[in-house]
């Protein structure tokens, strides 16, 4: 090898790595659209059986199937931010979200009340909390709530984008696949295609399952809240079950959610006999909600939709956790679904990709 061979080799090689620092560093910068664009893919999936319906069964025109589909997600969710509303009005109260020291006041009484329980049965488990400078914390509530407010033009701008991009994704079928083919290798055309047509049908049947999952928490949830009296249960109840989306970590952050809105609920009450015992009563429903979701609702709703084993499902979130975070653990079922589907189109002679893919 000649050294003007061996230059024009490293030549090659850098100009290759500063172009992919280039893209990877653009692909960054542009992050929120790459979002917009991945949470229109997953409504354009789950809106597809509903366009599919109103297109065969009722003959409904396709500009008119997506316009009307688009209405109905829309009302959804702006029906949804109506019944929050009054959710964080209600709490806004309670807290005295702006008089930071009226809710220091009430918390401490709280935990005094509490500690003092505990301490009846020889608990010391809230001496620690003694310690917590509560008033240098809940100063900074009012500056947290307008940071809030400041974040809901961006709310907006992003969820008026990802309606607009929906739209022509529903509009136009083919439009995902034309854009994906172009960074298709030449005469793989054809099979990324029957690839792409599988992986859209599963994710549909997915992200439907999990609007059954979702709903069948929702409905336990808000039967739980109703029963104890808790007010706002419908909103709390959906809040809760909307957070069972994040594996592992969403049931946590829902559990503790609705324990502050259950407590804080009451928090005119006598802690002792009322806030309490509603509260472990509530909590107890939780619990048993969460064993009915993992031992029933999932194993039988993610294994019919993407037709995986539940121990495959498990494994893939955990991993994908391990690797990529929270964000990682959302994604794992999906991303795991499509690149089952691609090695059984690509690699369906593979033993491993056999009995991984036998039931596609």
């Amino acid at each position: 090898m000649t050294s003007k061979q061996l230059s024009n080799g490293v030549l090659r090689a850098v100009a290759i790595l500063v172009g992919v620092f280039a893209l990877l560093y653009f692909f960054y910068k542009i992050q929120s659209v790459l979002v917009y664009i991945a949470i229109a893919i997953v409504v354009t999936l789950i809106a597809r059986p509903i366009i599919r319906f109103l297109k065969i069964k009722l003959k409904f025109r396709d500009s008119i199937a997506v316009i009307t589909t688009m209405f109905l997600f829309s009302s959804i969710l702006f029906g949804l931010i109506r019944m929050i509303i009054p959710l964080i009005q209600q709490q806004s109260e309670n807290l005295s979200l702006l008089n930071s020291n009226a809710f220091k006041t009430n918390i401490e009484t709280s935990i005094t009340h509490l500690n003092t329980y505990f301490q009846e049965r020889n608990i010391n488990i809230f001496e620690q909390l003694k310690s917590l400078d509560l008033a240098s914390q809940l100063n900074k509530l009012p500056n947290m709530f307008n940071s809030v407010i400041g974040a809901f033009g961006t709310i907006t701008i992003g969820l008026l984008s990802v309606l607009f991009i929906s739209f022509f994704f529903m509009k136009d079928n083919a439009l995902l696949n034309k854009v994906l083919l172009v960074i298709v290798p030449e005469g793989s055309e054809s099979r990324f295609e029957k690839s792409f047509v599988k992986i859209k049908d599963l994710l549909s049947r997915y992200f439907i399952g999990l609007i059954f999952q979702i709903s069948i928490l929702f409905i336990i949830y808000t039967i739980i809240l109703l029963i104890f009296g808790i007010k706002n249960a419908v909103v709390i109840a959906i809040l809760c079950a909307t957070l069972n989306l994040i594996p592992f970590v969403g049931p946590l952050i829902g559990g503790i959610l609705m324990l502050f809105l259950t407590m804080t609920s009451n928090i005119s009450l006598d802690f002792k006999t009322i806030i309490l015992p509603t509260t472990i009563y509530v909590m107890l429903g939780y619990l048993v909600a969460q064993l009915i979701d993992n031992f029933l609702s999932q194993p039988i709703i993610f294994s019919k939709s993407v037709k995986s084993h539940p121990l495959e499902i498990f494994l893939s979130i955990l991993i994908f956790g391990l690797l990529f975070g929270i964000l990682g653990m959302v994604v794992a079922v999906p991303t795991y679904t499509a690149i089952k589907v691609i090695l059984k189109e690509f690699f369906s002679e593979n033993k491993i990709v056999k009995s991984l893919t036998k039931n596609l």
